[in-house]
């Protein structure tokens, strides 16, 4: 017959004095104090796992109390009666608390922002890391980056908002490609900057009529279905327009020598660019275009229409001059979309689209050829970013295949 074991009281523990030799009290269960002769008590518990015998350590009494003591060993009964280690479920416990301190915010935001030094320009780089530190870290930097929830990042996001708006949207930005480097790297499981798409107000800068990113399957279908019997060039413009946001007078004064087809690029000359045009101090760099390979398709079937032609669009009536300024907005009208989609729409479209999932503001910008801030800027963004356009150029193309589909591919959240 089993020894009955009285369970322990806290006086008869402190009462318990040290001997010559270590010895133990039993509380039940496999839970016992053992007492050694310095006087130190520590709390032990004998078990079985799988057939094996298991010898479990709490901690030091009165460290770890009776009460205490009683609730380890339950919860290690628990784990055990699941067929786990509770040796091994404390050691992963204890590690993963641990690298929520190592992974704070700040930490991971400056082992980001130095991943990118080698590709980003001084200027760049110092004011990434001044807006973190001014607006972010003070809220958010000492936080485990994985605990951080969805409310306080729209929090600290609103509050910047009320004082600048376009500050709190390059911080989004930030924050999405911050988030998605943590992921790549096993730090968190999800980004959840693309949760937040409507957290900030839009402005619109420009006062061109353009669909927002939910409209454009229904766009898509309106376009692909060509019920209005476009004339196949015009329905390619309108393509092209979508794929790669170019200014309307760039595509429709675009010339075939401007095309290298073989190496997928578009090189628009500078005087035909809207800061080339300016009688004062001219901007005279090209701006060039890595086509995704679904504006190679387009181009490929335009060619064998206009092929022949010195532009890609010639007038339907003088092939030797372009397709009327008019010809975009016509067509559009004609789909439905007067007063709801401009040609210069498409770039408000894919800025506002991009700029949500994540992609740096200074790539976008000179994808769509803005002006930049100053000359140092200038002269870096002529030489910079190509890698990051051509990404960012193939993948808003395979979005709007997407949407044709319905199978809607996420464009990724950049860590960059």
């Amino acid at each position: 017959m089993a020894k009955l074991i009285t369970p322990l009281v806290p006086k008869q523990i402190d009462n318990a004095k040290p001997k010559n030799s270590t010895y133990t009290l039993f509380d039940g269960s496999g839970l016992y104090l053992e007492i050694a002769p310095t006087g130190s008590k520590l709390w032990k518990m004998k078990a079985s796992l799988n057939g094996k015998a298991v010898k479990l350590s709490f901690g030091k009494y009165p460290d770890i109390s009776l009460a205490k003591a009683r609730k380890e060993r339950d919860e290690a009964r628990k784990l055990i009666a699941e067929g786990i280690d509770p040796r091994e479920e404390k050691k992963a416990r204890i590690e993963a608390e641990k690298a929520k301190t190592e992974h704070t915010f700040e930490k991971v935001a400056r082992d980001w922002h130095t991943s990118r030094l080698p590709e980003w320009q001084p200027v760049t780089a110092r004011n990434t890391l001044n807006r973190l530190e001014l607006d972010i870290f003070p809220v958010l930097g000492n936080q485990p980056i994985a605990d951080i929830t969805h409310q306080q990042i729209i929090d600290v996001l609103k509050t910047i908002e009320a004082r600048a708006a376009e500050t709190a949207r390059r911080l989004k930005s930030t924050l999405g490609r911050i988030f998605s480097y943590a992921v790549q790297r096993g730090v968190i499981k999800h980004n959840p900057i693309p949760d937040l798409i409507d957290v900030l107000n839009k402005v619109n800068k420009q006062h061109f009529a353009a669909i927002k990113p939910e409209e454009l399957p229904a766009f898509l279908k309106v376009l692909d279905g060509n019920r209005e019997r476009l004339f196949i060039p015009t329905r390619i413009a309108v393509n092209l327009m979508m794929l790669t946001f170019v200014r309307t007078s760039e595509l429709i004064e675009a010339e075939w020598s401007e095309i290298d087809l073989d190496n997928g690029v578009w090189i628009v000359p500078w005087q035909r660019m809207k800061m080339g045009r300016r009688k004062i101090n001219p901007d005279t760099t090209d701006h060039r275009i890595d086509l995704p390979k679904q504006a190679i398709d387009l181009l490929n079937e335009l060619k064998t229409i206009t092929g022949n032609s010195r532009y890609l669009f010639p007038g339907q009536r003088d092939h030797s001059k372009h397709m009327s300024n008019n010809t975009i907005l016509m067509a559009l009208k004609r789909m439905g979309y007067k007063g709801k989609m401009t040609g210069h729409g498409f770039r408000t479209l894919a800025a506002s689209a991009l700029e949500e999932i994540g992609y740096r503001r200074e790539v976008i910008d000179r994808q769509l050829a803005h002006k930049e801030r100053n000359k140092i800027q200038a002269a870096y963004f002529r030489a910079e970013f190509i890698k990051e356009r051509k990404e960012l150029l193939q993948a808003w193309a395979d979005y709007i295949d997407s949407m044709r589909t319905g199978k809607v591919i996420p464009i990724r959240g950049q860590a960059t």
